[in-house]
């Protein structure tokens, strides 16, 4: 059993740790851990039976803490995640990854020099729908795909409040982005392979605190195109969508694929609802003893950022950037 501490108590460290806590066959416990409120954990730590550190230098002078799970802002991941593996801890980190290459190259290296295991929260590649559209592709039932669109949207930024620290415009860089679009750019190098350029129109329409319209228009390597939409201040939405040769592949939701095809019968397909949470932290509990590889490169982990850090300046000048 992997003992595991939560940095960051906010609603998705709670998600996070609620998903697999007590159950024995998750391979992961969390023991510890510290929040930026304590006052506002004190009660619920207690409940998960989770020791409330004062800060993380404490949590991860934990001897019984083996790894960590990163639900804190953007900003901090790259430190905390040098830190931790410094000290010999597994890493568990939310997304973004964090906001430059640069900084996502020197944890990845930072991790490969101490042999831990880092790893990366994009849960939908954890999604059955996510598998399915993965082995269609290598069967090559698509034919050449020559498109991509993806929409993932909601009214999260409603209640992003001043003072807070996801409205603050620098840790939430391109509004929704940073808490719900890094998703489908994962989403998209996962089936699509890596970006080779994007152009970005990126603005607040109606938030006062945040860009809560993001647009973009890309070009893969492949040399297939794509258009991308988040939106902080509308109703949930998921849509992936590939256009191929032969037929069309689209995951509506994160339960029901439909495949049209050019000739023949098409077909729609639905999933029952899985949890992806406890998908993602069992998959890293895992790699951690000697089992399976996380499902996440971190060639791609490290382009996922590359592309959020390009779109931000290619919004901010309103031409198109290559994405190094």
């Amino acid at each position: 059993m992997l003992k595991t501490a939560v940095v960051g108590m906010g609603r998705w460290g709670r998600v996070l740790v609620e998903s697999v806590q007590g159950r024995n066959d998750a391979g992961l416990r969390f023991v510890a851990g510290s929040t930026g409120t304590p006052a506002k954990a004190v009660d619920w730590a207690a409940q998960q039976g989770i020791r409330l550190h004062p800060n993380y230098e404490a949590v991860l002078a934990d001897p019984e803490v083996q790894a960590v799970a990163l639900a804190t802002p953007h900003q901090q991941h790259a430190e905390q995640v040098i830190a931790a593996a410094a000290l010999g801890k597994h890493v568990f980190v939310e997304k973004p990854f964090t906001l430059s290459k640069a900084s996502a190259e020197a944890a990845v290296a930072a991790c490969a020099k101490a042999g831990v295991v880092l790893a990366l929260g994009h849960n939908r590649r954890f999604l059955p729908a996510t598998a399915v559209m993965k082995q269609m592709l290598a069967e090559d039932a698509l034919g050449t795909v020559l498109h991509a669109e993806g929409h993932i949207s909601g009214p999260a930024a409603a209640a992003w409040k001043a003072g807070m620290w996801r409205a603050d415009r620098a840790e939430s860089p391109l509004g929704g982005m940073g808490g719900m679009g890094i998703h489908m750019v994962d989403m998209l190098i996962n089936l699509m392979g890596p970006f080779a350029s994007v152009t970005v129109q990126s603005f607040p329409r109606v938030s006062p605190h945040v860009d809560d319209t993001t647009a973009m228009l890309a070009r893969f390597a492949s040399g297939a195109t794509c258009n991308f939409a988040t939106l902080s201040l509308a109703p949930q939405a998921w849509r992936v969508a590939l256009f191929g040769t032969r037929a069309s592949l689209e995951m509506r939701g994160q339960q029901q694929l439909v495949f049209t095809p050019v000739q023949g019968e098409g077909w729609t397909r639905d999933f029952p609802k899985f949890d992806i949470e406890a998908a993602e932290l069992e998959a890293f509990a895992a790699a951690v003893a000697g089992g399976p590889a996380y499902p996440l490169p971190l060639a791609e982990a490290i382009h996922g950022v590359s592309v959020f850090e390009t779109m931000i300046g290619a919004a901010a000048s309103g031409s198109t950037y290559s994405v190094p």
